[in-house]
């Protein structure tokens, strides 16, 4: 895995500690992978001919 910094506005951010302090999620980290997740999987069903045959993501 690499390592990305970014910047996310505080209410964002309170909101993310919100889903891991109920237990949705182990940590940020998780959450964030989460959503980037979602966001490819969201892009991919509305551009479905992009979608590469294998994905191999890490799963926590």
């Amino acid at each position: 895995m690499e390592r990305v910094t970014l910047r996310i506005p505080k209410q964002q951010i309170e909101e993310v500690e919100q889903l891991v302090d109920s237990g949705k999620f182990p940590n940020r980290s998780e959450a964030i992978r989460s959503a980037v997740r979602e966001m490819i999987n969201e892009e991919y069903d509305e551009q479905p001919e992009q979608q590469p045959r294998e994905r191999n993501w890490a799963k926590v």
